[in-house]
């Protein structure tokens, strides 16, 4: 049970942080708003973790968490970079069930053994996963059209397209519409959206993983190290698309608010998956966009699709049958 509710947490966390990064990045460029993200992340695990943590970190705990943290790191890439061609919640709901069904196969060939319930759980899990980051109809995005117009695109997620280029310039459009990105991709886009989804997925995937084999739960160094080694990642991206600075101050506060939720949620996770199986706590974990969905339901006043609400009730049930299926 206890690891159901950090397991919970860390999705509290994650959707939290998504909702905070997003509208972040409406309002400056993503490889901005990630540097200032792991960058607050990176400092606050510093300053706690030391006086937490009493173990020092193998050679193998530092490798994984280098691992956990630039895979994951790439992940949240290929997920920004797969909203460029194919609609927000197509790419987000296939990372998410990406990132979920891949910590399962791993758990289960690193020999957990999920009991039936759990595995039931796990099953109704996924589809909730789908529902809940299901796109709104046409309509409903046509009429918010207007309400979005000089805010730049819908950001949605994990995924968070900045609304202008580098330092915060004029939000780019495309020359096949009037909508500019708002516009709907082509078969082809939304093919290679898929594609970059899967890969993000994989990419979260791995950061379950990493963090699940980097130590055990007396040594929290590996959450520093999976920090820092994102850290690293990005900045030198940023060098490298000479993007390098800080987001303007409106961002500049999301920015940091998402960083300290997010460190918390990470923290989460980590404890988590060593009081339970891999398996069990990576796919509750995955359910983070319900949290951004009510979050956007209840702050910013978006409208709950019949889909999502039936994805929030499958997320219920499947939290409920993995409790009761135990995680030890």
């Amino acid at each position: 049970m206890l690891a159901v509710l950090l397991a919970l947490a860390a999705a509290a966390g994650y959707g939290g942080s998504d909702y905070a990064a997003g509208l972040a990045a409406r309002r400056a460029s993503v490889v901005r708003v990630t540097v200032l993200v792991e960058l607050t992340s990176a400092a606050l695990l510093m300053c706690v973790i030391p006086f937490i943590s009493s173990q020092t970190p193998s050679l193998s705990s530092v490798l994984w968490g280098i691992a956990a943290g630039t895979s994951g790191v790439a992940g949240a890439m290929a997920l920004y970079l797969g909203f460029r061609h194919a609609a927000f919640s197509v790419a987000s709901s296939i990372s998410a069930v990406g990132s979920a069904a891949f910590s399962v196969l791993a758990g289960v060939a690193l020999g957990e053994q999920p009991s039936a319930l759990s595995l039931a759980g796990i099953a109704l899990a996924l589809p909730a996963i789908v529902a809940v980051s299901a796109p709104a109809s046409r309509q409903a995005q046509d009429a918010a059209l207007p309400r979005q117009q000089g805010q730049g695109p819908v950001t949605k997620e994990r995924g968070l397209e900045p609304a202008g280029g580098s330092g915060g310039s004029p939000p780019r459009t495309s020359t096949r519409g009037s909508r500019g990105r708002l516009a709907a991709p082509g078969r082809q886009g939304h093919a290679v959206g898929v594609g970059l989804g899967l890969a993000a997925g994989a990419g979260f995937g791995m950061f379950f993983i990493g963090l699940n084999q980097a130590g055990s739960v007396n040594d929290l160094w590996p959450i520093v190290i999976s920090q820092l080694a994102a850290l690293v990642t990005v900045v030198c991206v940023a060098a490298a698309t000479r993007d390098l600075g800080l987001p303007p101050a409106g961002a500049r506060r999301l920015s940091v608010i998402t960083g300290v939720i997010g460190a918390t949620g990470t923290t989460m996770f980590f404890l988590s998956t060593h009081h339970g199986l891999l398996a069990v706590t990576a796919v509750i974990t995955s359910l983070y966009p319900a949290v951004t969905i009510v979050l956007a339901r209840v702050v910013s006043g978006e409208r709950l699709t019949a889909l999502r609400i039936t994805g929030l009730s499958l997320a219920a049930a499947s939290v409920a049958l993995i409790a009761a299926g135990g995680t030890s």
